[in-house]
């Protein structure tokens, strides 16, 4: 049965708030990207220990560690951020979360991101070498400006680094965005053996603009009808969009994010698919 989560900060910033809307919603799983204006990495053990109860109380577990681990440009000293990345890690363990999303850095604009291919592909190898053995899994997020931008870079990233500890988000609005105009047609035959999690938006081509699922030009009918015919066992992750959205975040607020939430629901339903 597919399980639906989502970025809870796209609800608000307050966690109790994030809590009573998923809650709503009937959700039991969420993406923990930041809880009180204050980014996951950044939370102290405390912290993290309090949200644990408080996600426990309500029957909640937490699905992904939405880091925003390679989300700096591909020039900039990688150790220190794979320091970083050892926080994302650790959250993870305390949380109980089996993944932590992962990006594959931004390229200079305008430069040709070929140019870059071995520096990319050496610091993912890192990452996912580092999460090897840990029980967690990298999942990389196709995002405009990165390296892993298009289903070709996409694949050529999880194919070369070769690491079971990495493993794709399928996130049809970025690919829209990118210029990928029919991302199903275009790239889900070539990343499918890697795909394990799914964000949920959808957006259109012509404006760049994010709207509910099913909405856009993102073929989100086409991909849950394949993800189910090939077997797909896994979350689905609303990333609404709705009122806002920059490089490092996104924000929705409660009725949007229950929009969206309706949105995705509907389409399951069309096609008799039951969810958690």
């Amino acid at each position: 049965m597919w399980t639906l989560t989502g970025f809870a900060d796209e609800i608000s910033p307050d966690l109790e708030e994030q809590l009573e809307t998923l809650d709503a919603e009937s959700m039991r799983f969420m993406e923990l990207r930041s809880v009180w204006n204050k980014n996951v990495l950044d939370l102290t053990d405390r912290e993290l220990g309090g949200i644990k109860t408080a996600l426990a109380e309500r029957g909640i577990g937490v699905s992904s560690i939405g880091s925003p681990i390679g989300k700096i440009p591909v020039a900039d000293p990688f150790e220190p951020h794979v320091e970083r990345f050892r926080r994302a890690l650790q959250a993870a363990h305390i949380l109980g979360a089996p993944y932590v999303r992962v990006f594959s850095f931004f390229i200079p604009k305008g430069e040709d991101p070929t140019s870059y291919r071995d520096e990319v592909l050496g610091r993912m190898g890192a990452l996912a070498r580092e999460a090897e053995g840990s029980g967690v899994t990298l999942l990389h997020e196709n995002e405009k400006e990165i390296y892993g931008d298009v289903p070709e870079r996409c694949r050529e990233i999880l194919e070369e680094v070769g690491s079971p500890a990495l493993r794709a988000a399928w996130d049809a609005a970025n690919f829209v965005q990118c210029g990928v105009t029919r991302p199903y047609s275009e790239g889900f035959e070539a990343l499918r053996p890697f795909v394990e999690y799914v964000h949920v938006k959808d957006a259109v081509a012509e404006t760049g603009g994010v709207v509910p699922a099913g909405e856009g030009d993102g073929e989100l009918r086409e991909t849950v009808s394949a993800l189910r015919a090939s077997g797909f066992d896994g979350f689905f992750s609303l990333e609404p969009h709705l009122a806002s959205a920059g490089s490092y975040s996104g924000f929705s607020g409660p009725d949007l994010f229950s929009r969206a939430a309706g949105a995705f629901k509907g389409l399951l339903r069309e096609q008799d698919i039951e969810w958690r």
